[in-house]
């Protein structure tokens, strides 16, 4: 499939306020799953220093310094983007030790998947109450937990829009049977984590099935497999992501895969964050015949 995204967010201010600088990352990543075809990333007003670097996951990250007093910051960011991954499931696992869980990585990739290991929040009786039958549902077997953890999740949890904060603590979105697309991501990482499985939080769009308009980014995660490399999960859809999700950045930890963050200084109070998204999809093979 191949995407066109608009995707523009505005801060107002009650007076001019000096900006702080701000940290993006907004470009979507290309690789073996996507291909970036064309990309801008605009600021009203424009920055003083504009800084573009990846961070130390390999995300594209752009820093922005600013010079003088504004009332408004608008970020605007246009790409168009080829997803690739038509099948989730075309690989083949190259270590037995990841074929069941709790998975058991080689000393030298635990050690580079060490931050992605990491407990989320306390691994709580809950937790593992709502885990284990799914690992026995299973059978222990590492493909299948997956596919039922993501199922099971949908199932039993409702997805509400949650605008501001950080992802909610497995255990809070456990006792609330439901959560954002992000508490959902998180909830299924802390799952993921406590049989060893290394899991990462992604940022990025998905195609709600048709042209759309959409107020909102979505998030899901992803688990690092011997021979699969890093393959992504959506809980809040209850699938394993293919050609119709766009990743944008992903972390072990979900603030260092923040869309935009900054701050500013100043006595003016902040207007309510605005934020448009424009996705368009169209098949490229059904453009390739058209245009042939």
């Amino acid at each position: 499939m191949r995407y066109q995204v608009r995707h523009t967010t505005r801060f107002r201010y009650s007076e001019p306020v000096f900006l702080e600088p701000h940290t993006s990352r907004l470009r979507p990543r290309c690789d073996s799953a996507q291909r970036l075809t064309r990309y801008r990333l605009d600021f009203d007003p424009e920055p003083s220093v504009l800084s573009e670097t990846k961070d130390a996951e390999d995300n594209d990250v752009t820093h922005a310094w600013f010079a003088g007093m504004t009332a408004a910051l608008t970020v605007r960011s246009e790409f168009e983007v080829e997803t690739l991954c038509d099948n989730p499931f075309q690989y083949l696992l190259l270590d037995e030790a990841a074929m069941r869980v709790p998975v058991t990585y080689p000393d030298a990739i635990r050690a580079q998947l060490e931050a992605a290991l990491a407990p989320v929040g306390s691994t709580s009786d809950r937790l593992q109450a709502f885990v284990q039958p799914v690992v026995a549902q299973a059978n222990g077997k590492t493909l299948p937990f997956l596919t039922a953890l993501t199922g099971k999740i949908r199932d039993t949890h409702s997805v509400v829009v949650r605008e501001h904060g950080d992802p909610l603590e497995p255990e809070e979105t456990l006792r609330r049977r439901e959560g954002a697309c992000r508490d959902l991501a998180t909830l299924f990482t802390g799952c993921c984590r406590s049989l060893g499985i290394a899991t990462r939080f992604v940022s990025g769009y998905q195609d709600a099935g048709q042209d759309s308009e959409s107020n909102h980014m979505h998030a899901w995660a992803e688990v690092y497999l011997p021979g699969a490399g890093w393959r992504g999960y959506d809980p809040s859809q209850g699938l394993a992501v293919a050609n119709r999700h766009i990743a944008v950045a992903a972390s072990a930890v979900p603030p260092l895969a923040t869309p935009l963050c900054g701050t500013y200084r100043g006595s003016a109070s902040a207007d309510p964050l605005e934020v448009e998204i424009t996705m368009v999809a169209s098949d490229t093979a059904q453009e390739a015949m058209a245009a042939g």
